[in-house]
């Protein structure tokens, strides 16, 4: 009798195109990629019935796409995903949060203590808006992936809020661009439009260490006040010479 081992299904992959952080009525694929025995594809909204749409795979079976024509606020959450096999069903995905934007009044973006930042060095982003937006999310426009998200703190002195995101060590030459939202508890995945986009120059020269410099110079200058002195003590004692 031939054993034959039990096909071990391991946990897909969810993906979303073209990204994660979407404006509302935008299009919208995700991807669920698996194994090509998989038969059937199942998609997981939490707080959803489960599961909350069903898809067969594509051509060569280990991936299916559950496509978006418009996407919507209601349409926002946290996204899982599944399949099923001959023998059973797989792991269910890490989680996948996607994001609609452009329901409030931006947010403002800066950069302290400047948006040219030293290779190596750190700088802070600061996002503030007079709304009372509960918290704020910083993205890189390049990826269009949410960096951090932090609470907002209340500043009494401008009657506004804001949150300091620390960005660094900075070790890319390149530009790097940076956009802010705000949103509130009730629908954490519900953004305002983002703010006006930041980018930030890094600056790939190195700081210089002057002190051989500057001990050379001071042994210059000691010099030639020593050789000044000699002199004017000589024409002094020349002129007292009967």
């Amino acid at each position: 009798m031939t054993y034959v081992p039990a096909e071990i299904m391991g946990k897909p992959t969810l993906r979303a195109q073209p990204g994660s952080v979407m404006t509302s009525g935008m299009q919208l694929t995700i991807s669920c990629e698996g194994t090509s025995s998989a038969q059937e594809y199942y998609l997981y909204k939490e707080g959803s019935p489960n599961p909350w749409r069903r898809q067969s795979p594509l051509e060569h079976g280990n991936k299916a796409e559950f496509f978006f024509p418009s996407f919507h606020p209601n349409e926002a959450g946290r996204y899982r995903c599944y399949y099923r096999t001959h023998t059973g069903w797989s792991e269910r995905s890490d989680f996948l949060d996607l994001m609609v934007t452009g329901f409030y009044r931006k947010p403002s973006l800066s950069a302290r203590p400047s948006p040219v930042v030293r290779f190596g060095g750190n700088v802070t982003l600061e996002c503030i808006s007079q709304l009372g937006y509960d918290g704020f999310s910083l993205t890189k426009e390049e990826q269009q992936k949410i960096s951090w998200t932090l609470d907002s703190q209340y500043i009494y002195s401008k009657n506004n809020v804001r949150a300091l995101f620390s960005v660094g060590p900075v070790t890319s030459g390149h530009r790097r661009t940076f956009r802010c939202y705000g949103y509130y508890l009730n629908k954490p995945r519900v953004w305002s439009e983002p703010s006006d986009p930041l980018e930030l120059l890094v600056s790939v020269s190195q700081p210089q260490d002057h002190t051989v410099e500057n001990i050379i110079r001071m042994g210059v200058s000691g010099l030639i006040l020593t050789l000044l002195g000699i002199l004017l003590f000589e024409a002094c004692y020349s002129r007292r010479r009967p």
